[in-house]
């Protein structure tokens, strides 16, 4: 499967961006979906999951409450909603399917995803 992330952008603090993922090639609706981001000179970190069927989703603490991940497996696309967002957002967010279908994390890693998104960077400003 390839994943294409995109809708990211410099926006202000306390503002929104909406980033989508989209996939082709390969199965998207039995899988769940995560997104992660990366800080420059960090480590890639989880934020959000959202299972196959849209019924259960998971967030790290530092975005729950502000972002919130849906899906729609007609469009075979992915969307994390980001609001309230804060410098400390800052990051290339990444899109990643399961290594395993109809699986889903509350709190996974990135070895429990087989397939990337390129990345698509959000920069908030003060």
């Amino acid at each position: 499967v390839q994943l294409q992330a995109s809708g990211g952008g410099l926006v202000q603090a306390g503002g929104s961006l909406r980033l989508s993922c989209a996939a082709s090639g390969g199965t998207f609706s039995t899988y769940g979906m995560g997104w992660f981001r990366q800080a420059q000179g960090k480590e890639r970190e989880f934020v959000a999951m959202i299972s196959w069927n849209s019924g259960r989703t998971a967030y790290a603490d530092s975005v729950k409450g502000r972002f919130t991940c849906s899906r729609d497996n007609a469009k075979n696309t992915v969307y994390l909603e980001m609001n309230s967002l804060k410098p400390e957002d800052t990051a290339v967010y990444y899109c990643a399917r399961p290594k395993i279908r109809y699986t889903f994390y509350g709190a996974p890693t990135p070895n429990d995803f087989g397939s990337w998104g390129q990345g698509t960077l959000v920069t908030v400003s003060s």
